[in-house]
């Protein structure tokens, strides 16, 4: 109902707004530097899942990405993540409302465009709007890689961690494993140097 369909919205929003409020916080922390000069690195910024050094590979022991989901996409045609097996991929988890979301869509349409033909792919899961007001929000940013229909898959928020806050972004190797997981605003030049070093 759209009592329901209101009350995700609100929910949703709250939880990006602390969300947001969070990331300015630490943006304002001190931040500590492993190693010395110009090989300095940002500890808070340069740690990959289970501890592995980011932009050099993925975790030792990566997570499986559970790709066995079906999606309406916004025309309401089926998409197997399956499918994509065998890619690159890059799972955005957004919403229409969340303006750190639209932040980041700019840099994914150009990383899209740069990579695609690499093997290369960027789905963009909308966890709560129905789909008819995808498309306009598409052709409003140009969007330029599938939307799908995130509402009502529980199951798939919580497979990837998204059930929190948003955005949520996902960089699954071809092999189908997980490589990297950031909430919040991601670093575009450090996803893409993970993007290719997996192409």
């Amino acid at each position: 109902s759209s009592d329901v369909e209101a009350l995700m919205k609100i929910r949703w929003m709250l939880i990006a707004l602390g969300l947001a409020m969070a990331m300015t916080a630490i943006a304002w922390l001190p931040m500590r530097s492993v190693g010395t000069g110009d090989a300095a690195t940002t500890t808070t910024a340069s740690r990959a899942p289970d501890g592995a050094q980011r932009g050099t590979g993925c975790p030792a022991k990566p997570q499986p990405a559970n790709l066995d989901f079906t999606l309406k996409d916004m025309y309401g045609r089926d998409v197997k993540l399956s499918d994509y097996r065998g890619k690159v991929l890059l799972l955005n988890f957004w919403a229409t409302w969340c303006a750190p979301c639209q932040v980041e869509i700019p840099g994914f349409v150009d990383l899209q465009a740069r990579y695609k033909k690499q093997g290369f792919e960027i789905l963009g899961v909308s966890v709560s709007d129905p789909r008819e007001q995808l498309p306009p929000f598409a052709r409003r940013f140009d969007i330029n890689y599938p939307l799908l229909v995130g509402q009502d898959h529980d199951d798939l928020m919580e497979a990837y961690g998204a059930t929190v806050a948003i955005p949520v972004t996902v960089l699954i190797t071809r092999s189908g494993t997980i490589c990297d997981r950031n909430m919040g605003l991601v670093d575009l030049e450090q996803i893409e140097r993970e993007i290719k070093a997996l192409l």
